[in-house]
C-alpha cells in the first residue's frame, strides 16, 4: 500500500472530527426538547460558549438550527425536522421487530409473533418459535379474531380504524348469534373487556380460540402516536402465567415499548438495529398449530 492510500484510509477511518463536535449542539437541542439560550446550549453540549456560536452560524447557513429573532434562543430549523421525517418514513416495523422479537423468545422462552393490521384485519406477519418439547405455532399470514384472541383485542382496544369498527360490529353480531342473543347484550362485557386491557396497556386471552394456549399482547406505537403493530407472546397453560403482572406481562410489554422507540415514538433517542435473524419452523411432531393468538 502506497503512502498516500495508507494515509487516506486512516482519515476515513477518523472522520471529521469538527462534524462530530458540532454534532453534540444538536442532540443538545433533540434532546433538551425545546428551544435554549446559547449559554445553556454551550454547556450542555461541552463546550465553549464562543465555539458553540461558530458551529451555530454554520448550521443557521444550512437550515439545521433556527435563531428567534426576538428572544436570540436558538432551537431545531426545518432542515433537520425534514431529515427527522424523513428517517421515520423509512423506518420498517416488520425489520425492526426482528432483534426485538428473538430477544424476547430467548428471555421468556416462549413464542412470539408480530402482527401487523391488513385488508382482513389482525394479521400474524412474523413469529420466533421457542423449539421446546411441546411448541406453539403460528402461521405467517392468519388473520386473528379481534374479540377472542389476545392479538385481535389489543387492536380493538388500540387501533383506530373505520374498518375495525366494521369488523368488530360483525364480530359481535356473530358472537351474539352463536349465543342466541343480541348484540346489545353482548357489548357491555366487551367493553368493560376492553377498558381493562387499556388500563393495564396489553391484552390476554386464555384457551378462548384455541384451547390449552395462553396469550398476551402488547400494542407497538409509532411516532405520531399510531398503533401500527402488536407483540404477541403465546404458552401453554399451566406453564405461561396470565397474571397482569406476571413476567410474561411485563415482558412482553416491554418488547412492545422498545421497538415503540425504535419506531420515534416517545422521543428521538437514537437506537441501533441490527438486522433480525431469520424466524425458527416447529417441527411437525412437536408442534401445537395456533390458528389465533
Amino acid at each position: 500500500m502506497s503512502e498516500s492510500t495508507g494515509t487516506e484510509a486512516t482519515n476515513q477511518r477518523q472522520g471529521i472530527q469538527s462534524i462530530e463536535v458540532g454534532n453534540r449542539l444538536l442532540r443538545a437541542l433533540a434532546t433538551n426538547g425545546r428551544s435554549m439560550v446559547l449559554r445553556d446550549l454551550a454547556r450542555n453540549a461541552g463546550m465553549p460558549a464562543a465555539k458553540a456560536r461558530r458551529y451555530l452560524v454554520s448550521f443557521m447557513r444550512m437550515g439545521l438550527v433556527e435563531q428567534d429573532a426576538n428572544t436570540g434562543r436558538y432551537d431545531l430549523g426545518e432542515f433537520a425536522l425534514e431529515l427527522g421525517l424523513a428517517s421515520l418514513a423509512r423506518l420498517d416495523p416488520v425489520r425492526l421487530a426482528g432483534p426485538v422479537l428473538d430477544d424476547l423468545c430467548e428471555h421468556i422462552g416462549e413464542t412470539v409473533a408480530l402482527a401487523m393490521w391488513g385488508n382482513h384485519g389482525a394479521t400474524c406477519v412474523r413469529w420466533v418459535e421457542a423449539g421446546g418439547p411441546v411448541t406453539v405455532t403460528l402461521r405467517t399470514g392468519v388473520v386473528l379474531p379481534l374479540t377472542s384472541s389476545a392479538t385481535g383485542l389489543a387492536f380493538a382496544a388500540f387501533y383506530r380504524s373505520p374498518y375495525l369498527r366494521k369488523m368488530l360490529d360483525a364480530e359481535v353480531q356473530a358472537t351474539a348469534a352463536a349465543r342466541n342473543s343480541t348484540p346489545v347484550a353482548v357489548l357491555p362485557a366487551l367493553a368493560v373487556q376492553l377498558d381493562e386491557i387499556r388500563r393495564h396497556g396489553i391484552a390476554r386471552a386464555s384457551g378462548s380460540v384455541t384451547p390449552g394456549i395462553n396469550g398476551f399482547s402488547a400494542p407497538v406505537f409509532d411516532h405520531t402516536g399510531r398503533m401500527v403493530a402488536a407483540i404477541t407472546s403465546l404458552g401453554i397453560i399451566g406453564s405461561f402465567n396470565l397474571d397482569w403482572d406476571s413476567p410474561m406481562a411485563l415482558s412482553t410489554k416491554d418488547a412492545a415499548a422498545k421497538l415503540s422507540r425504535r419506531l420515534g415514538h416517545g422521543g428521538a433517542e437514537a437506537i441501533a438495529v441490527d438486522e433480525p435473524s431469520p424466524a425458527a419452523t416447529a417441527s411437525p411432531e412437536t408442534a401445537v398449530d395456533v390458528a389465533a393468538a
